[in-house]
């Protein structure tokens, strides 16, 4: 039992210093917990004193690419990605296509717990996006955002 807490350990530490190195990722981003997934192979960038928490992905397709800026809080069983199946057309027509599309997120922005954002997303700077929300479209600076689909709940000033 031990041997196995100690083989997961080791494994997961060991996987973060590979995406380090696969995906050049800034030194002062932090992996905060266990079960951190990134794949793909598009290009990541990230801030300063950024983070990431337990159980998130990161989906990075080729062409494709996730910018973090600086400040960042992403919450645990968070999903990021770069790529989808087209529902609206596979309904439709019945055929599966993929869309793509980078995903952007500024400065001192806070992603709460189980969101998941799509592809072609820009989320501005100094933004809350609250728990559990499906982000599909943009959302700009200084608000606050949440829902299935998220939207504006709160502007700020600043």
């Amino acid at each position: 039992m031990l041997t196995d807490k100690i083989l997961t350990l080791f494994s997961l530490l060991f996987s973060y210093i590979l995406y380090r190195k696969k995906y050049k990722i800034n030194p002062s981003f932090r992996f905060n917990g266990y079960f951190i997934r990134f794949y793909g192979d598009g290009k990541f960038y990230s801030g300063d004193n950024s983070y990431i928490g337990f159980y998130s992905y990161v989906n990075i397709t080729r062409g494709n690419q996730v910018k973090i800026g600086a400040d960042v809080s992403i919450s645990h069983h968070v999903k990021i990605y770069t790529s989808q199946i087209n529902a609206e057309k596979m309904i439709t027509t019945g055929i599966k296509e993929n869309v793509y599309g980078d995903v952007l997120i500024g400065d001192n922005v806070l992603i709460g717990a189980n969101v998941f954002i799509c592809p072609n997303v820009v989320i501005g700077n100094n933004v809350v996006i609250g728990a559990n929300s499906l982000v599909n479209k943009s959302i700009p600076d200084n608000c606050l955002a949440g829902g299935v689909p998220a939207k504006v709940l709160k502007t700020f000033t600043c």
